[in-house]
Order: structure tokens, then sequence, then C-alpha cells
């Protein structure tokens, strides 16, 4: 219910400072234990195929995400200024960060890197469209290796990732950005064109493209390769063969070899099930050169992860290397895993040890036992104001598992939250 501040009777002071800005939200509890536990487990499986931790700063200069770059438009970026009025921003994406440092420190290696991260990113996007302005990605690159083996190895490792996450049930959609970009070519399509196309083709709309392609003049079989292009999901061989009848153009016969590779690659990984392949597919960032894909589920309308091949970012940092990454947006996969209930009822855990203050020498030896044998405890002088019930409700309203009251030297009462039992131990 919103708070209407111009009645004076309902007005607490310091009470607008307990709002956040639009875009942004807190997160606490057992929602934030799940986040926490899933951006682990993601973390865990990208670190047995071998990638070793990154970070890399929050804000870094304007230029490092410029347009040329092909990352964000710079009104969508948070900007700001230091004391030498150099124009900062906070990133907006992991992946041109992480290409910088690579180009600083590992100019010289010409065998892979892997490298994988947690972060936080910031895009301002209009408020009205619902979007959360600042997500955290766990994601991974790898760099110094071309092959379709790693385009698939990225591809398979995403479908592990959100399976130990808890997910069951979500496709990866795989394409490549050459198609696209080629077609265009061989139609002489112009910058302006090109860029309106893109955008339909996107939002799938057949009648816009129809509708433009109609304007220009370019061949009937591109035309009509251009209108089919949203409907080209699903079986690789058939629509490899509907666009390769109807071009020319080297540059999306060699994507078209790239995707029947990789996706015999992945028959092996025997992740076949998890992939669609969408020869529409394109992505917000100009600078994917090769494989794109995105992983969607129900229960969310926005893609749980992104990533694709970006062979020339790397270059406008001074250092010729491929690479392909991949990025898990955590709050999307939240959001899906609690909306399919696939999140257990579970407590956060942790007891509760209540003393008296007569017994505290005696309880800092119990508490220094049990956390040694890994037990989370907390210790809590009982008030003689309180009596044992009001802490037994504590313990419920914070998601302890048990309280353990030392109520005496030689024994003391411990009540079992999801049982609500008490129990009376000699120590």
């Amino acid at each position: 219910m919103s708070q209407d501040w111009n009645r004076e009777e309902d007005y607490v002071e310091g009470q607008e400072l307990l709002h956040t800005p639009g875009g942004v939200r807190d997160i606490y509890g057992i929602e934030c234990a799940r986040k926490l536990a899933v951006e682990r487990e993601v973390h865990d499986v990208m670190k047995s195929y071998g990638f070793r931790d990154i970070e890399t700063p929050t804000f870094e200069y304007f230029d490092i995400f410029s347009k040329e770059r092909g990352t964000v438009q710079s009104k969508e970026m948070f900007k700001f200024f230091d004391r030498g009025n150099n124009t900062l921003v906070l990133r907006p994406d992991v992946t041109p960060s992480i290409a910088r440092c690579v180009a600083k420190y590992r100019r010289e290696e010409e065998l892979p890197l892997r490298l994988c991260y947690t972060g936080k990113t910031f895009v301002n996007t209009s408020q009205y469209k619902g979007k959360l302005q600042e997500v955290t990605q766990v994601g991974a690159e790898l760099y110094n290796d071309d092959t379709s083996d790693a385009d698939a190895e990225m591809i398979a490792m995403l479908v592990e990732c959100l399976k130990k996450s808890g997910l069951q049930e979500f496709q990866l959609e795989i394409g490549h950005a050459d198609i696209f970009r080629g077609l265009v070519e061989e139609a002489g399509v112009s910058a302006h064109a090109t860029e309106e196309l893109r955008k339909l083709i996107v939002s799938k709309n057949f009648f816009g493209v129809e509708e433009l392609l109609n304007q220009m003049t370019i061949s009937e079989k591109l035309k009509e390769v251009f209108v089919k292009l949203p409907e080209l999901l699903g079986d690789l061989s058939a629509c490899v063969s509907f666009v390769r009848e109807r071009t020319e153009s080297q540059r999306v016969h060699h994507a078209l070899e790239r995707l029947e590779k990789v996706e015999e690659i992945l028959r092996l990984y025997g992740v076949s099930e998890y992939i669609t392949v969408d020869l529409s597919m394109l992505s917000q960032y100009s600078y994917y050169t090769g494989v794109v894909f995105k992983a969607y589920t129900y229960g969310s309308g926005e893609a749980l992860a992104t990533g694709g091949r970006y062979d020339g970012l790397v270059k406008q940092f001074g250092m010729d290397a491929p690479a392909i990454g991949l990025a898990i947006v955590a709050d999307q996969l939240l959001l899906a895993l609690t909306r399919q209930k696939l999140f257990k009822d579970t407590a956060l855990g942790g007891t509760v040890l209540l003393y008296p203050q007569e017994l505290r020498k005696k309880a800092l030896k119990l508490a220094e036992d049990k956390r040694r044998q890994g037990t989370s405890l907390q210790m809590l002088r009982k008030s003689s104001r309180r009596d044992f019930a009001e802490y037994k409700e504590y313990a419920v309203r914070m998601g302890h598992e048990e309280v353990l009251y030392l109520e005496r030297e030689d024994s003391l009462v411990a009540f079992h939250v999801e049982t609500g039992e008490e129990t009376r131990q000699e120590i």
C-alpha cells in the first residue's frame, strides 16, 4: 500500500529513508540464503571445469564500455566523475572489464585462460519496464580457444550449472551472430535499415519484417530467408538446409557449419534435450561474433543466462585473442526456482545458546566446543524480564534450528524448532 506523505498524522521522522530507489531491492532472510546458495552451486560447477576466480572493479572508465566496444548504450549507464573530471561508470557488463584485465596481465599468453566471477552489474533502464537495475551475475570467460569444442563445452557447462541450481525444465536457444550479419551484407542493406530489421526480428515481428523488406531492392530468396528467420527454430538440419539454398554468403555458410559442429559435440555431452536452435537469435551486445545462446524457463519472462563468442573484443584492448563467455543472472534464476516451488521449506539453521549471567564462563566454553564441531551458534544472555517461551518464539521467527538453554551448570534444556519438543541434556 502506498504511503501518503501529505498526511501529517501518518508521518514518522526518518521514514522516507526506508525506501530504496527504483530498480533495486533488499534481499534478506531465507531469500538471501537461497540466493547465496544458488550462486555457490553454480560457481562450484564452473570451478570443476577448471575456471579460476577473478574480480574486476565495480566502476571503471567510461571508455571501457563505450559504443565502440559493442556493449550497452551510453544513456543506459550510471555515470559520475572523479576528482580529475574523468567520466566513470558503474559496470553495465562484466565481459569488457575482464577482457581489459586479460589484455593487461596476460597479453603474452597463447594457450587457454579460464576465468569465472560473481559480481553486480548496473544498467539504467526505464523504471516502467519493471526490470532490476542492479543484478548479480555468475559468469565464465574462456580465452585463446577458438574451437567448436570450446563453444560446446561452455553451452554444456551452462546446462550443468542450471541443473545443479535445482532447475529441472529449461531450454537453451542457440544461434550465430554471423547469420544475420552475412545476410544483410549480401543484401546490401544500409546501417539504418539493418538496425530497424534487427529490432523487428528480435521482437519476432513477421509482418514488420516483410513490410520493411518490400521497401528494399533485394532478391526474393533473401527476402524469404529474412521473413522466415523468426520461424527457423528446432530442427537444425531443416533450418540449415532452408537457409543454405537461399544464400550465397560464405559468412552465413561458415556460421551454419559451426552450428552443425557444435550440435554434434553437444550430443556427445548428452545435453541435446535442453538445446533448441534459433537462427534469428540476436544479442543486445554487438561484440558477439559467433555462436550465441540464451537460457529460458517458465515462470520467468527474461533470459536466465546469456552468452556467446566475442573474438574481436579483446583486440580492442591491444591483444588479439578469441573468446567465449556466459553469464547467469542469479536474480532471474532465483525468481524461476521460487515460482516453480523448487526450494524446500527449510530454516536458515543455526543454534541459539541462551545463558544466565552467572553461567557466562560455562556458556563461553560450551559455545567454543560447539563451534569447533561445526555448529553455527549465536550466544544470547537471558534477561530476567523475559521467560524461556519468548526466546523460543524468537528462534522460530529467525529461522533457527534449536535453542539450548543453559539453565544450570551441569544441564541444559534443548528446544527443537521443527518438532516443538523440549529435552533436557546433562553436560
